[in-house]
């Protein structure tokens, strides 16, 4: 097997390609005002005034599991929740009624991450 033969380089450009956009530089002063900016209104909390979290063994063959209950939101924003919960946690759970159940003793690390999420009052029972 021999070598193969170089291609000869050609030289690159001395000026970029053809922009039909930038004779429109220099007419950018002329054009008006755009709309003035919406003004910035205080950022109300957006989770639920409370939460009650607890750990619960009964009835489920003896797993722990952590229970955060009156939340009072939909059905779709518990679903959220629960999905941003469990990626936090790293662990599993589901919706159960108006409650979040979620898989194993997390009683220390949840009360932070609901505070983070809005929640004014974390009851840890």
């Amino acid at each position: 097997m021999g070598k193969r033969d170089k291609k000869p380089e050609t030289p690159a450009p001395a000026a970029p390609f053809h922009n039909p956009f930038s004779a429109l530089g220099v007419k950018r002063e002329e054009l008006p005002p755009g709309p003035a900016p919406a003004p910035v209104k205080a950022e109300e909390p957006k989770g639920p005034a409370r939460a009650v979290v607890r750990m619960e063994r009964k009835g489920r063959g003896g797993k722990e599991v952590t229970v955060v209950e009156q939340l009072g939101l939909r059905e779709a924003e518990l679903e959220k929740w629960l999905k941003a919960l469990k990626g936090s946690l790293g662990c599993g759970g589901v919706v159960e009624g108006e409650a979040l159940v979620l898989q194993g003793d997390q009683r220390e690390r949840l009360p932070a991450l609901l505070e983070a999420r809005g929640v004014r009052r974390v009851t840890v029972g």
